[in-house]
């Protein structure tokens, strides 16, 4: 397989102060899904590291008090333990925005002050572009002393309240209020990727270049910087310990970096023009799809990335767009919840006008009958191309916060027919299947292994459908009898009335999906 037929190559990723390699080959990776099987992880693994040793982190919200296993340690239990252990524990949080807004700017500050008089740094860090936001999810964990050990933790999964949840999906019992529709403890489904061989000194560059911007941290607001200023807040990034060299391979899978950077003034120095390499990367891989598109997405709520999809199935009259998405909004309102639906239902009937019979959209709910929040940003282009993080399916995300996604081939072919689904000689691969089946046996309540039905694309869909019909049929027959197996019930948008979309779709274009690109690739439409 050419890697670079699904891989961005580093012209193509259109940044020249960029410095990451194109990809690396030679790596482990394994999922991790729902977010208490991630915490426990980090709670082994942290626990190991000792004096010298390098603990990186960014995040979106971090909350001190979120509890990594129901006995604990907390987050900043886990992170301040080990700066007082000798560990280098260096952190960047974004800023956010007051909790009155129903941001966490007071609990990132929290995090980032317990860190630090426990011995490490964590800096808040706004250097965004105006309403933009740093939506990264990293925890780099290097060894000097003995770099085969080295690990990454890069997804979706922010270290915060709400995203301790397994597959029962009773929920974290220190839930973020939400929606009332997701009940006192909102169940929650998510996704992270752990990653070992030398990949892990990429994705630890990326922090680097982010530790290293010499510009001010709060770029807008001198409110804040006063704020800072009587708070004695550290706003001056103390220099990290030389990057050592890359650990040795330790698998057969190759990993890229993809990253959003929006367009700013002052320009990121390792992205002066912005980059938008999770935009690309994702078009790249659309291009080549021609039998199964699998995604699970927070949003999938911009019509501009609709686009690509209905490009895919005009292209290919054999593929199918499976998506997974949450059944409501995090926030309700007569103000708040229309701007947040109107996107998604522009975005699926630009889907449905190019192939209405193609197209599966779901959501999930709990046994108990709660619908389940789906935060996890996942893609897997014809059991070939998978990528897990940060970035949602829409122009947000595709270009105006900064994200971190990890896109993954695999040497190692998987010999189950169909044994080249998009009939181009690639072949299906081992990781990029076996993540689509444990999502897929995760939401049909199935075991390990329990998945030869799934395997074919045609398969999984007539699986999914069939699963998705029985749970609506024993709803309304009034649940009458046992409760079907499963998680997945058929998506249906609520209806918008015409006057309730004519102010919608505006405050959604500019305040809910704004687009960060320059201007000339804006009137290009060039991602």
């Amino acid at each position: 397989m050419d890697l670079d037929q699904w891989f961005l190559t580093t012209r193509e990723r259109d940044n020249a102060a960029c410095r990451l390699p194109a990809w690396c080959a030679g790596n482990d990776v394994r999922p991790l899904v729902d977010g208490a099987t991630y915490f426990a992880r980090l709670a082994e693994e942290v626990p190991e590291l000792g004096r010298g040793d390098q603990l990186f982190f960014t995040d979106w919200r971090g909350d001190a008090d979120e509890l990594l296993t129901p006995d604990g340690p907390t987050v900043a239990q886990l992170f301040g333990d080990a700066a007082r252990r000798g560990v280098v524990v260096k952190g960047l949080m974004w800023r956010s925005h007051s909790d009155e807004l129903s941001y966490s700017e007071e609990e990132n500050r929290r995090l980032g002050d317990e860190v630090r008089e426990a011995g490490g740094e964590v800096l808040l860090d706004q250097r965004v572009r105006r309403a933009g936001s740093h939506h990264q999810k990293l925890v780099v964990l290097r060894r000097p002393g003995d770099p085969d050990r080295d690990v990454v933790f890069v997804g979706g999964i922010d270290l915060c309240h709400s995203r301790r949840d397994d597959a029962r999906h009773l929920g974290d019992p220190q839930p973020v209020p939400m929606a009332k529709v997701y009940g006192e403890h909102p169940p929650w489904h998510d996704a992270q990727l752990e990653v070992r061989g030398p990949a892990v000194g990429m994705f630890d560059a990326v922090f680097r270049e982010r530790w290293n911007d010499p510009r001010p941290l709060d770029l807008h607001s001198p409110i804040a910087r006063i704020r800072d200023a009587l708070d004695r807040a550290d706003t001056v990034a103390e220099p990290l310990p030389e990057q050592g060299p890359d650990p040795e391979p330790a698998g057969e899978m190759s990993v890229q970096a993809l990253r959003t950077y929006p367009s700013t003034r002052p320009g990121y120095p390792f992205a002066p023009k912005g980059e938008r390499s999770v935009a690309r990367g994702y078009a790249k891989a659309l291009r080549r799809a021609r039998r199964l598109v699998y995604l699970q997405d927070q949003y999938m709520w911009s019509p501009h990335i609709a686009r690509l999809l209905a490009a895919a199935l005009e292209r290919s009259r054999d593929l199918h767009v499976v998506v997974v998405v949450p059944r409501h909004p995090d926030v309700d309102g007569r103000l708040a919840l229309p701007p947040n639906q109107v996107g998604r239902l522009e975005a699926l009937e630009v889907c449905r006008r190019a192939a209405a019979d193609r197209v599966h959209v779901f959501d999930l709910e709990s046994h108990c009958g709660t619908p389940v929040y789906v935060h996890a940003k996942v893609a897997v282009m014809d059991d070939v191309w998978a990528a897990v993080g940060s970035a949602n399916l829409n122009r947000r995300s595709w270009s105006h916060d900064s994200e971190l996604t990890a896109a993954v081939l695999d040497e190692r072919p998987d010999g189950r027919e169909p044994a080249d689904p998009g009939g181009l000689g690639d072949g299906a691969r081992r990781f990029a299947r076996d993540l689509r089946l444990e999502l897929m046996r995760h939401h049909l309540d199935r075991g390990p292994g329990d998945d030869a039905d799934l395997v074919s694309p045609e398969g999984a869909v007539a699986v999914m459908e069939s699963a998705a019909r029985a749970l609506d049929a024993w709803h309304d027959g009034g649940r009458a009898g046992p409760r079907p197996p499963g998680q997945l019930r058929p998506h249906r948008p609520e209806h918008l009335p015409l006057h309730t979309k004519l102010w919608a779709a505006p405050v959604y274009r500019l305040v809910y999906d704004p687009d960060g690109r320059p201007w000339r690739d804006r009137r290009r439409n060039r991602w």
